[in-house]
This record gives C-alpha cells, sequence and structure tokens, in this order.
C-alpha cells in the first residue's frame, strides 16, 4: 500500500515537472516583484523606477538573448561583453570622424556580426574542441582590438539619432500622464527584438534546427541538417545583438569608453540559465531569457534601493546561479526517469 502511494507522489511529481518548467520563472519573478514592492512600497513600482530599471537591462537583454541561442546549441559565448566593447569604440571612432548617422548606427551592428562570424568560423574550420576555447581567446583578442584603435581612451559626444535608441523617450501625456512618465524607446526595441528572436526560434526551420543540433548534434547531422552552417548562423546573430547592445549603451551614456562590457558575458550567461536555458543545450525559450534579464535586473535594483552592499549583492547573485544550474542537472536527470 505505501508503494502504491509512493509510486503515486512520484508520477504527480514527474508530471508536474513541464509545468514547472514552463511557469516557474514566471511566478519566480513574480513573487520577486511582490516581495520587493512589500520591503519598499513607494518607490520600487513608482513609473520613474520601472522605467530605469527598464534602461538599465536594456543593453544587457541585447547580449543575453545572443547568449541564449549559442547556449541552445550546448555552446557558449565568453566573448559578447569584448564584442560589444570593439562594437562601441569602433562607432565612437566613426562617429568622431564625421560619418553620417546612419553609418554610425549600422557600423556597431556589421562590426558584432563580423565579430560573431570570426567566432562561428573558428569553432567549425579550426575544429576547436569546445566554443569556450575559441571564444576565451576571442574574448581578450577583440578586448585588446578595442583598446589598440581608441589607445584606451573614452571618446564622447554622439548625435542625436546616435542616441535615439538608448537615451530617446516616447511622450505619454496625450494619454493624460505626466510628463515625467515617459515610455523608453530602448523598451520598444526590446519588445521588437525579443518577438523577432522568439519567431525566428519557434517558426522557421532554421529555429528549429538550432534546438536540434543542441539536442543531439551527430541526430542533425544524420538528419542532413548542416550543422556548421547553422553554428555560424548562431554565433554571428550573438555578435549582431552585442552590436545592438553597443548601439543602446552609446545613447545611454554618450561616450564609448575601454570598460564597456567587462564581465557582461557572465550577466549574460547567468540570466539565460536563471530564465530556464540548460548547458545541456536544446531547451529554452525567449520568454524565460526576458524573465532571467528582469530578475537580474530587479534585485540588483531592489538591493540598491534597500541601500544594500554590493559585495553582498555579488554574493547573492552568485548563490542564485549555482541554484538554477542545480536545478537544470536535476530536472536532466527527472527527465530521464520519466
Amino acid at each position: 500500500m505505501d508503494n502504491k502511494k509512493e509510486v503515486k507522489k512520484d508520477s504527480l511529481f514527474l508530471k508536474a515537472i513541464p509545468y514547472f518548467d514552463k511557469y516557474g520563472i514566471l511566478i519566480l519573478l513574480l513573487i520577486m516583484i511582490i516581495a520587493l514592492h512589500i520591503m519598499q512600497p513607494e518607490v520600487f513600482l513608482s513609473w520613474r523606477n520601472i522605467t530605469n530599471v527598464f534602461k538599465q537591462i536594456s543593453w544587457q537583454s541585447m547580449l543575453a538573448l545572443g547568449v541564449f541561442i549559442v547556449i541552445v546549441t550546448a555552446g557558449i559565448d565568453l566573448s559578447v561583453g569584448s564584442i560589444m566593447m570593439l562594437s562601441l569604440m569602433v562607432l565612437a571612432i566613426t562617429s568622431k570622424a564625421g560619418a553620417a548617422w546612419y553609418v554610425v548606427i549600422l557600423i556597431p551592428i556589421f562590426m558584432g556580426a563580423l565579430c560573431g562570424m570570426v567566432n562561428g568560423f573558428g569553432i567549425t574550420v579550426l575544429r576547436m574542441p569546445h566554443p569556450f576555447i575559441m571564444t576565451l581567446g576571442t574574448l581578450y583578442i577583440f578586448r585588446g582590438t578595442g583598446n589598440l584603435i581608441s589607445g584606451g581612451v573614452p571618446i564622447s559626444g554622439f548625435t542625436e539619432e546616435v542616441r535615439l535608441l538608448g537615451n530617446g523617450r516616447i511622450d505619454l501625456t496625450w494619454l493624460g500622464l505626466e510628463k515625467s512618465q515617459y515610455l523608453p524607446v530602448s523598451v520598444i526595441l526590446i519588445a521588437v527584438v525579443f518577438f523577432l528572436m522568439w519567431v525566428f526560434l519557434n517558426h522557421t526551420r532554421t529555429g528549429k534546427w538550432i534546438y536540434a543540433i543542441g539536442g543531439n548534434p551527430n541526430a542533425a547531422r544524420a538528419a542532413g541538417i548542416n550543422v556548421n552552417k547553422i553554428l555560424v548562423i548562431v554565433y554571428s546573430l550573438c555578435g549582431l545583438l552585442a552590436g545592438f547592445g553597443a548601439l543602446i549603451l552609446a545613447g545611454r551614456t554618450d561616450s564609448g569608453y575601454p570598460n564597456a562590457g567587462l564581465n557582461a558575458e557572465l550577466d549574460a550567461i547567468a540570466a539565460c540559465i536563471i530564465g530556464g536555458a540548460s548547458f545541456f543545450g536544446g531547451r529554452g525559450t525567449v520568454l524565460g531569457v526576458f524573465a532571467g534579464v528582469m530578475i537580474m535586473g530587479l534585485l540588483r535594483n531592489g538591493l540598491n534601493l534597500m541601500d544594500v552592499s554590493s559585495f553582498w549583492q555579488q554574493v547573492l547573485i552568485g548563490t542564485i546561479i549555482v541554484l538554477a544550474v542545480y536545478l537544470d542537472v536535476l530536472r536532466k536527470d527527472l527527465g530521464t526517469r520519466k
């Protein structure tokens, strides 16, 4: 009798796994919002604070989304922070040279995609044992190149058109709101880019192949999928999104500076893992990545409002990452029992 009860409980637990995978991160995000609102009732959910959070995570969300599609293939990209920095410095130099604003806007996106392509070809053509090796090398190469071309000094002063994505705002007074209650342009960009990535991954043949490669690359090859070509596309997209991050950051700071994106790759990876992506590849959602970025952004924002030391913030975020990875391993183990 006891064995039957245990089997029944175990069966119910296994049935609950898909629902936990799908909605667990959203429930965690909701709980965090409620808890932080209770601790900071007058400030946390104010319009000003929420828009600040979105502006703070705007460029980080671009990096996280790029890293996500790499992780789906069971890969890793440690160079996204350096790609963003190099793209930002190229943008700043191009702007300082007096180029037209549309050239200044396009150049970091092109540079980011080019750097990502270098990673993709390096991994596939050079047959690196793991993307970790290639992207660790390019982490130093891209950041060093950014410092070489800029002389290691900040370059500031961009036109309004260049700053639009990172600093632009949409007036909402026509809705009866106050002038201070504006909508950042970067929020619109986040929504558009995440939606397009969702469509790409879920409703295109290439997107489905990306998940197939992460699930089993050998089976994908046997099915006729050109794995190397898809990997080059994936890493190029990752770099392109880092270029978008550089464009947003340029608008926010009105400068290109050598320390831009330092350790940003770690935050991007953390957001993906917290959001439900798996280092084993083949799983994760765009919505989960957004939730992961929001959790990290809200957590930092809430702790800053409570005047918690940045050192304790690092400890807490590190703990959350370890727990997220442990849950991923546990989920994989439980999945094999189905």
